[in-house]
This record gives C-alpha cells, structure tokens and sequence, in this order.
C-alpha cells in the first residue's frame, strides 16, 4: 500500500471513531428514585416484635411486627367492670310495676263484687226487702273502689314514667363506656404492624426492644418494581421529546458498556429550572433545563440514586 492510501485510511478510521462517539451521546442525564412511603407506628409502646430488615421484599397485608398492648389490655377490662357495674344498676321495670297490677286485679275484684251486691240490693229495694240507704252504701263503695283503682293506675304510671328515666340516664352513662371499649380495640388493633403496600424496604428506622411513640417512623418501603429515572433536558430538545414517547434508558455496566432498558416518558415539566449539579447535560453550559421522567421496568438490577442516560 503507498503513502496516499495508508493516509487515507486513517482519516477514515478516525472518522469513524468520531462519528461513533459522537452517536454515543445520550440526550439526558438523570438519577433513579422512586415513591417511598415511610411506614409509622399507630400505638406507643415496647417495639415487642419487628421483623424488617433493608432490602427485603414485603406484601401488602403482611404482618412485621407488634407494639405491646398490655396497658390497653387492662384499661378495656377496667371500662368493661364498669360498664356491667352500671348494667347491673338497670331497673327490673316489669317487675317492679307487677306490685301495682297485682294491686289493681284485686281491687277490680272488689269492684265486680260490689256491683253484684249493688243489683242484688237493688232487687231487695224494689221488693221492699232493703231499704235505699243500703243500695246508697254500696254505691259510695263502689264509687271509692272506682277511685281507688284510678289512684293505683295513676301511680303505675308515674312509676313506669320514674324507672324509665332511671334506666335512660344508667344506659346513657353506660353508651360513652361502650365507645371507649370501641377506641381501645381500635388502638389495640393498630398495635400491630401491618405493611400497607408491596414493595422493597429501603430504609429501617427501629430495632426490636425499643419504644416507639405514636407517628415515629419504623422503616421505609418502595414498589421498586417499575423505577423512575428523572432526567433533564434541554430547551431545544424538547421538540424532540413528548409524554408517552418510547425511549431507551441506559445505565453503566461493566468494562464501559452500558446495559439498555426500554422505557416510556410519562412527564414532562412545564417550567425551566437550573440544572442540578449532580447531572451532566448534553450541553456543557445549559443554564436552564426541563424536568422529565421515564418509567422504566426494574429487573432488579436498578436502584434508587443510580445514574441513567436516556436516547430519544
């Protein structure tokens, strides 16, 4: 080969590393993250079981630990003593009125008695048999009787009306008891650690043994299994860009390679904000950049704060 062909050759082996660096350029930079919700004690009390450990994958519903509930134990059992104290304080209302309906079955007795003296005297008067103060005696009987019997009705009344109050204000004390037995099962409940979403635990906050109050974080957890990569583009790459577009997602591997995933734009920021310092832009100098995320399936490979690229 001459001196003009080996020339040759190497501009166009230089061209070509030029050009392939050059379509190596990715057209955002980014981080990782995902949604982590902090998971919090519902109770105070001794941390009596906590089983989570960083890294380890939870169901929704899964059971991870228990707050001691003893002192909510005994203070549902001292509100049930006093709601049964109360109970038993209730009036027998039927049997205490049964004393005025036995009192008026015997005076109505009296009565129907009376008035069949009343028409036997009443036939001895007609037969000249009696005389009319007789039959005049009887009638004032019968007329106290009558009065009698209205009087005892009138008692059971006032009676019944008393002990109905009297067992009212005995079920209205009981009622609020009742509604603090119901808070109590509510806390007691919540004494256990329930993991309210499937996903990875990220962070963890407390150890087995220790006292948590109500609200204290006990760990954290995030559904890892689609991440996002929150990249940063420039103004005029937004043209180039749109939400729901299909892009591929790169992140470092091995030897200087990169490990490609497919991804899909689901936001685009609508305000310019500067550019973070932790992300490289395409453009060395871009002052200004928009914020973009990409959803990306997770293989388990991706992790929160690792870096991304993203080609378009």
């Amino acid at each position: 080969m001459n001196k003009p062909q080996k020339s040759a050759c190497c501009l166009l082996v230089l061209l070509l590393a030029g050009c392939g660096k050059e379509a190596e350029q990715s057209d955002a930079y980014g981080n990782f993250e995902a949604v982590e919700t902090i998971v919090s004690a519902e109770a105070t009390g001794a941390l009596q079981r906590f089983s989570v450990e960083e890294g380890q994958t939870l169901q929704v519903g899964q059971a991870v630990g228990q707050i001691d509930t003893q002192q909510l134990a005994l203070r549902k059992a001292q509100l049930r003593a006093s709601e049964r104290a109360l109970t038993q304080k209730v009036p027998n209302i039927p049997a205490q009125l049964s004393a005025f309906a036995e009192q008026i079955a015997v005076q109505e007795q009296q009565l129907a008695t009376l008035r069949r003296e009343k028409q036997r005297t009443q036939n001895l008067v007609a037969d000249g048999a009696a005389t009319t103060k007789q039959l005049d005696d009887i009638n004032a009987q019968i007329a106290l009787v009558d009065r009698q019997i209205a009087l005892t009705r009138q008692q059971r009344t006032a009676q019944a009306s008393a002990l109905s109050t009297q067992r009212g204000g005995i079920v209205a004390e009981t009622a609020p008891l009742a509604e603090q037995v119901k808070q109590i099962d509510d806390q007691i409940r919540k004494s256990a650690v329930v993991n309210p979403l499937a996903g990875t635990v990220t962070v963890k906050f407390a150890e087995p043994g220790e006292v948590v109050s109500y609200g204290k974080p006990l760990y954290k957890i995030a559904d890892m299994t689609t991440i996002t990569l929150r990249a940063y583009v420039a103004g005029d790459q937004l043209t180039s860009v749109k939400v729901g577009q299909r892009v591929k997602v790169l992140v470092d591997s091995p030897n200087e390679q990169y490990k490609t995933y497919e991804g899909t734009v689901n936001f685009i920021s609508g305000k310019a904000e500067f550019t973070p310092k932790v992300i490289q832009t395409k453009e060395e100098r871009v002052n200004l950049v928009y914020a973009m995320k990409v959803m990306v399936n997770n293989d388990g490979s991706l992790k929160i704060g690792m870096p991304g690229e993203v080609r378009f």
